[in-house]
């Protein structure tokens, strides 16, 4: 699992006020080459939360992220490469994520790096900082037929 994935993630279990970050513990951190794109870091940078992205690649073994950043470093290519590498490359294989509040552990592994289904319905995606209009959800009721006897002449 990419940081990435991890700043973008939050606890949803029943109760939970506030689930996010999750905290990480480690077990196997690997990285892995991914190629250099600096348009999208980028437009990444407003959408990701910065302290929790610092603390969580000190966590996995990378302090090379300043503790504050603006958006002004950008124009540093040393920068957006230590950003990069943190954001994109390192790779929690093995370990878990916890629920700040609850303690709760969401096991992550390299077998099943998306967790299971029960545990997925328990973690969620908080909102994108974004100036668009998030659409409002919808409930539409499902109404269940019953199938129609063929008649016969």
């Amino acid at each position: 699992m990419r940081l990435l994935t991890h700043n973008m993630l939050s606890s949803n279990i029943k109760g939970v006020v506030n689930g996010f970050p999750l905290r990480i513990e480690v077990e196997k951190v690997v990285e892995k080459q991914v190629d250099f794109n600096p348009d999208f870091l980028k437009n990444m940078f407003s959408k990701i939360e910065w302290k929790p992205l610092v603390d969580a690649s000190r966590t996995m073994g990378y302090a090379e992220l300043p503790e504050e950043a603006e958006s002004s470093k950008l124009d540093s290519h040393d920068f957006l490469q230590r950003f990069h590498h943190a954001l994109l490359e390192l790779h929690l294989e093995e370990g878990a994520l916890i629920c700040p509040e609850t303690g709760r552990r969401f096991p992550v592994n390299k077998v099943d790096p998306t967790l299971s289904y029960r545990r997925k319905l328990e973690l969620k995606f908080p909102p994108i900082k974004s100036r668009r209009r998030t659409p409002k959800t919808i409930t539409v009721p499902i109404i269940w037929r019953q199938p129609v006897a063929s008649r016969s002449p």
